[in-house]
């Protein structure tokens, strides 16, 4: 089989190289690796093996989750909702619309706190029924009555929310909006609820209909690289009730908009393109205002949860850790096992990888930095 298929623009010729490196060096299994700049896609490339038999290629039309690289693509339809709801904005109390919210000290906390992993509410230190994480509408329940683990909130200073981001945010969504956070991402955004030519390939909640285009996952053979261990990130993810069952139907058509979109590379890499044309897909996702209101930086400072300084916007990273390119004006975020994707507003360009070969790495897998670096190097 060949090492890659896809196209290339006149230039970038070596991206394809080191996409092709990378199977030979870290052994790939699948791959997706895509650009956009200035609304063209000037790179799509695909590689391998949809499963771990090998008998599957991994082509354009190959479906991949990518994990938390879902949460910018879901802050942004957080943000699209906000901008449309009357009297709402970022710095609106979450009590205002979902009064349960406030127990247990939380009824100051915004929508831009949340956002930001600042509510203190990074994982549950005491036992729940993990099946609880398939009935998001039930485990949002559970977190609006569940206390701080740390205190006061906010404090400037983020906790990364790896999976329980993702129910506030649908929460979110579900009271402002009436429909759920998958939902309005098909309608509004994507267009996969009605289809057509401009269909942009993404899901959060990826139905039946669509699940012979999966990859498998090949799972990493350490834990994720969490540096000192702290209650904070043992409760989020080193607990036994820490995370549901991955992989499984339920799993997938679920909406947990954390942690479990599917995509290609192209589809995720026109999605943050949001991030490199000031809120613009195929048209505005929200008014200026309200883009800079949801760029505006929230936290700046070394993470509760992970070992890292992170930067959080209104749930995107801000590259201050250089993951993302050598522009630290580039907002980004990376999924577990090594997925991840950026837009760079001074250049108006967005990359993003997909892969099923897991690493342990949370942030910075080194196949993917190699593939932004090479890009930087062709635009010269």
């Amino acid at each position: 089989m060949e090492l890659s298929r896809g196209h290339v623009k006149t230039g970038f010729e070596d991206v394809r190289r080191v996409f092709e490196e990378n199977f030979a060096d870290d052994g790939e299994l699948g791959a997706g690796f895509s650009a956009y700049q200035d609304g063209e896609c000037i790179i799509s490339l695909q590689g391998g093996f949809a499963d771990r038999a090998k008998t599957r290629p991994f082509d354009e039309h190959t479906l991949t989750p990518v994990y938390s690289t879902t949460k910018p693509i879901a802050a942004l339809v957080v943000g699209h909702v906000v901008d449309q709801a009357p009297g709402i904005t970022l710095d609106t109390r979450v009590a205002e619309f979902w009064p349960e919210f406030a127990a247990e000290g939380k009824d100051d906390l915004t929508i831009a706190d949340l956002l930001s992993h600042q509510a203190g509410l990074c994982g549950f230190e005491d036992r729940i029924d993990p099946a609880l994480w398939l009935k998001p509408r039930e485990l949002s329940a559970k977190l609006a009555e569940t206390a701080p683990l740390w205190s006061p909130v906010p404090d400037g200073t983020s906790g990364y929310h790896p999976l329980t981001w993702g129910y506030l945010a649908g929460e979110i969504v579900e009271r402002l909006a009436g429909h759920s956070l998958g939902t309005v991402l098909a309608d509004d955004i994507t267009g996969t609820a009605a289809g057509g030519d401009d269909v942009i390939d993404f899901w959060v909640g990826t139905p039946e209909s669509q699940h012979d285009r999966i990859s498998e996952i090949m799972r990493p053979k350490e834990m994720p690289k969490l540096g000192d261990l702290n209650r904070y990130n043992k409760a989020a993810f080193l607990t036994a009730w820490s995370a549901p069952e991955r992989g499984t139907k339920v799993w997938r058509e679920v909406e947990i908009p954390s942690a479990n979109g599917h995509g290609t590379a192209q589809s995720v890499a026109r999605l943050y393109s949001a991030f490199a044309n000031q809120g613009v897909v195929k048209s505005p996702l929200m008014s200026s205002d309200s883009w800079n209101d949801f760029l505006t930086v929230r936290t700046t400072g070394q993470d509760r949860v992970l070992p890292f300084n992170i930067k959080f916007a209104a749930g995107v990273m801000g590259n201050n850790s250089g993951f993302y390119g050598p522009n630290p004006n580039s907002w980004g975020h990376s999924g577990w096992g090594g997925s991840a994707a950026f837009g760079d507003p001074d250049n108006q360009l967005s990359c993003a990888y997909v892969m099923n070969k897991q690493s342990a790495y949370l942030q910075g897998d080194p196949r993917a930095q190699r593939l932004f670096d090479a890009v930087y190097d062709c635009l010269g």
